[in-house]
């Protein structure tokens, strides 16, 4: 039996939080027990939990090489980072611009004092506590203001956040919020679990059902349709490939096929750019 390290002040460490379980699937140590029991009972509806995990945190380090290289990004905005894993948004940015900068946006206490900690002699990166749903609060948060140039193009990343939110929190008007605070020239990255719907009755099923398991345990979660989550990008020009399984998001040259699992197709993402 694994025993738990004794939590940071201000954490309940009764309540599973989504950070938690989240760096629970990607082999992190930064979760307790009751966050171990909500992976474990999802990975009995989707074993390949972790693998989808780490996709995810693929799609984000193609991504930001991407934009840093190729469109000469080098400054981000990452709302609903998580805990501090390997691979960070700030360490893929600094390796291909060591001027890149960034600012981590979490509402779970835990991300703060480690990333703080993380981040203390970096310079190039920090932390904030905040939701996504109070968008102003995150705009104008004196460290992002310090951290970021809003009169340059920003990469605005909204990975494994929005579907978060409950369509009763009106996701759609919280990422315009952030949206139309970016300058032209800018772009949103999102990652989203998706329901593929008639295209796959038994892919659809299984999102219904862990849907329901995250409703219990984490309190939200929505996956959704296609048109849904291009509605987030409404305005914006989507690049090639689109909206499409992470795995086939820009795939590097000499990665190996992902195995085509059952959250495979039900974990999208597209980059977007504001005109």
């Amino acid at each position: 039996m694994t025993r738990d390290k004794a939590a940071p002040p201000g954490i309940d460490v009764t309540i599973p939080s989504v950070a938690r379980v989240y760096d629970y699937f990607l082999g992190g140590k930064d979760n307790f027990e009751v966050d171990r029991k909500v992976a474990e009972h999802a990975l009995r509806i989707t074993p390949d939990g972790p693998a989808a995990g780490q996709a995810n945190r693929a799609f984000l380090r193609r991504v930001i090489r991407y934009l840093v290289t190729e469109e000469g990004i080098d400054q981000f905005l990452d709302i609903g980072s998580g805990l501090p894993t390997q691979g960070n948004v700030h360490e893929v940015a600094v390796e291909h611009n060591p001027a890149a900068r960034v600012v981590y946006v979490d509402n779970d206490p835990i991300v703060l004092a480690h990333g703080r900690a993380l981040l203390a002699a970096e310079g190039t990166a920090t932390v904030i506590q905040a939701d996504i749903r109070e968008p102003e609060e995150i705009l104008n948060d004196p460290d992002v203001r310090r951290f970021l140039d809003f009169d340059r193009p920003v990469g605005l990343l909204l990975f494994a956040i929005l579907h978060h939110i409950g369509d009763d929190e009106d996701p759609r008007s919280v990422a315009a919020a952030l949206i139309d605070a970016l300058p032209s020239g800018s772009y949103v990255a999102i990652s989203h679990f998706r329901d593929p719907g008639e295209r796959d009755p038994e892919g659809s099923r299984k999102a219904r059902e862990v849907e329901r398991v995250f409703n219990e345990s984490l309190g939200t979660g929505r996956w959704r349709t296609d048109e849904e989550i291009l509605a987030f990008a409404d305005g914006l020009t989507v690049l090639e490939p689109g909206l499409v399984p992470l795995a086939e998001w820009r795939p590097d040259p000499d990665a190996p096929a992902q195995q085509q699992t059952d959250t495979y197709h039900t974990f999208v993402g597209l980059l977007a750019r504001k005109p």
